[in-house]
């Protein structure tokens, strides 16, 4: 039987590894898929310090994230991905992180694309650095009716900061010490990645999007059913318009 060939270790950017650094995993009764998101990240950098939020989650989410050496954080009940999102961010803040990469519980984010994210973060190219789906033809890309969803806020949201903006509600991020200090001050609830794009804009913070494949989850189902996806919709387009004349926040690091 031919032997089969160990994977090439990752080599990691020396600019990543000499500060401190985190990833942030928001989570809601992924017990299916969080073993094996931290198993990924682990296998790209042993290093790299993973805080789990477990948004009231009713399965063994938080005990499966603990058992696999993850530093997870309870919150007593549900508060949405916004509030599980924002405390993660916070935990990153308070802890002194310098970089951070945000991925979801649910298995749809290949730590293999992680690279392609922390490089303009890295060259100091860019404050936040978002994964795009819709860049290249190619990977898992939401089912139709989301995707057309994903279309309408996309062109909302690129008329609004006055640039093409492909994918925003994309969670597959990699950030610098300034986008962590803004959003553990102030983040979105409602699918806050679009909310997102318009205060980083607001706040002349940098955002590239980067093309990257994605997967469909490994288990658990999307916190946004598609009854609701209209009305969330809807929602997060008036949010949008709301937010245009919203007073900007003051970023954590900047208050002190």
């Amino acid at each position: 039987m031919a032997e089969v060939a160990e994977a090439a270790p990752v080599v990691l950017d020396p600019r990543w590894t000499s500060v401190r650094r985190v990833a942030i995993v928001p989570a809601l009764n992924e017990e299916e898929a969080i073993a094996r998101v931290i198993d990924e990240i682990r296998a790209f950098d042993p290093g790299l310090e993973i805080v789990v939020i477990d948004d009231g989650s009713v399965d063994r989410t938080a005990a499966v994230a603990e058992q696999r050496g993850a530093h997870v954080i309870r919150l007593p009940f549900n508060l949405g991905i916004g509030g599980s999102v924002q405390t993660g961010f916070r935990y990153a803040f308070d802890e002194g992180f310098k970089l951070a990469v945000r991925l979801d519980g649910d298995g749809q984010h290949d730590t293999a694309e992680l690279g392609k994210l922390l490089e303009p973060v890295l060259a100091d190219e860019t404050d936040i650095a978002v994964g795009s789906r819709f860049i290249l033809a190619s990977g898992y890309r939401s089912t139709r009716s989301r995707r057309a969803g994903i279309t309408i806020l996309a062109k909302t949201v690129s008329m609004l900061v006055g640039r093409r903006v492909t994918d925003p509600t994309s969670g597959f991020q990699a950030l610098n010490r300034h986008a962590i200090a803004l959003f553990a001050a102030d983040y979105p609830h409602d699918i806050p990645e679009v909310e997102a794009v318009l205060m980083t804009h607001k706040h002349k913070l940098r955002m590239t999007e980067v093309p990257v494949e994605m997967r469909e989850r490994a288990g658990g189902r999307s916190s946004i059913g598609s009854i609701f996806a209209v009305y969330y919709m809807v929602k997060v387009l008036l949010a949008l318009f709301v937010g245009l004349f919203r007073k900007n926040v003051t970023p954590l690091e900047d208050a002190k």
